[in-house]
């Protein structure tokens, strides 16, 4: 499995940039999907979830409501929007297919996901 993440760039504070992760070598339909960062100096964080059907989606507290993921399976694509932005949201944006099918278990946990994109990064600034 190959994850492409793309979308990132530099955004000004309060931007909404919408950032895309498409898989090829399988379908994902099957499987939870998550999205991650990491800020400079930090360790990777979860950001958001969103279950193999998307019928289920969780979100880091620091960035709910202003995050929302959503996929497209025909497509084999998961998004992340992002909307009012803050310097604090400055990072690389990591997505992720969760090892198990049909699973939503320790979705903020790293070790729940066995394939990861190379990362998009998004710079807040003025």
């Amino acid at each position: 499995v190959q994850l492409q993440a793309s979308g990132g760039g530099l955004v000004q504070p309060g931007g909404s940039p919408k950032l895309s992760c498409a898989a090829s070598g399988r379908a994902l339909s099957s499987y939870g999907m998550g999205w991650f960062r990491q800020a400079p100096g930090k360790d990777r964080e979860f950001v958001a979830f969103i279950s193999w059907n998307g019928g289920s989606t969780y979100y880091a507290d620091s960035v709910k409501g202003r995050v929302t993921i959503s996929r497209e399976n025909p497509k084999n694509t998961v998004y992340l929007q992002m909307d009012n932005l803050k310097p604090e949201d400055t990072a690389v944006y990591y997505c992720a297919v969760n090892q198990w099918p049909r699973s939503i278990s320790n979705y903020q946990s790293e070790r729940a996901y066995n394939y990861w994109g190379q990362g998009t990064l998004v710079t807040v600034s003025s």
